[in-house]
């Protein structure tokens, strides 16, 4: 009786302390990671530098977890490397897909085909970085949403990097039937709509909206417009994009008479 009491008390003994242990990688994980951030922006590092020092933060947290339940329950490591079935199946199906997202995520990191910040277009999604954790990219979309991508669904897609000199570089496309001649529409309906989103937006860009002819077609021209926003400003580009499209829309019917 007394040996299953010291037994019971020792199992006790043992969950209260990796339960206090937890707890304290937990406050000091939430510790570290303010005096992180508060250490990058007083330092000014870059957003992608302050991502990948949480990312490691994050994983050293994770370690540290499972070093403890391994220690304080003395579970064997040959655990993962046993010859059971069920063990085998779960690794190789239950995880491949977390497994290769993890190392995808470091690839990424590491190769930085962008960085955090930069506006992308990733396959047929298009958005700024916002962070890149273990398994997802985070893209903040030009539906204000926030997208989460698989590392690897990253690695295997193509990727467009808009960010360039410090700003992005955003292309539209807008079309014009041949009812006015091209240099009308450029000296009439873009251009004057271009001057007029400068003079408004002066402060906020970086460079003066250019406008191009792009193609032409038995049924319609097209023209490039390229919007220059300051690196970060994600949100700026998804509203004032909208807004100078309007505004050479409105001159465009103007010049057709209404």
């Amino acid at each position: 009786m007394i040996d299953l009491f010291y037994q019971l008390s020792q199992k006790y003994n043992r969950i209260l302390i990796t339960v206090i242990v937890l707890v304290v990688i937990g406050v000091l994980y939430k510790l570290l990671s303010r005096f992180v951030s508060r250490t990058g922006e007083r330092l000014k590092l870059e957003p992608h530098a302050m991502n990948a020092l949480r990312l490691l933060l994050r994983v050293a947290a994770v370690l540290s977890t499972l070093y403890v339940l391994f220690t304080t329950f003395e579970i064997p490591t040959t655990v993962f490397v046993g010859s059971s079935a069920l063990i085998g199946a779960f690794l190789g199906f239950g995880s491949s897909q977390t497994i290769n997202n993890v190392v995808a995520g470091f690839y990424v990191l590491i190769t930085q085909p962008f960085k955090v910040k930069d506006y992308v277009r990733i396959g047929n999604m298009e958005g700024q970085v916002e962070a890149i954790t273990i398994n997802y990219t985070h893209i903040y979309t030009p539906t204000f949403n926030l997208l989460k991508v698989p590392n690897t669904q990253v690695m295997n897609s193509r990727i467009l990097n808009l960010t360039h000199e410090g700003f992005i570089k955003h292309t539209f496309t807008m079309g014009f039937d041949h009812s006015i001649p091209n240099d009308v529409v450029m000296s009439q309906c873009i251009q004057p709509a271009i001057d007029e989103f400068h003079a408004k937006h002066q402060e906020e860009q970086l460079r003066k909206p250019e406008a191009y002819l792009n193609a032409v077609n038995r049924l319609e021209k097209s023209f490039l417009i390229r919007i220059f926003i300051p690196l970060g400003e994600a949100k700026t580009l998804y509203v004032q994009k909208p807004e100078l499209m309007e505004m050479i829309a409105k001159r465009w019917y103007d010049c057709r008479g209404g």
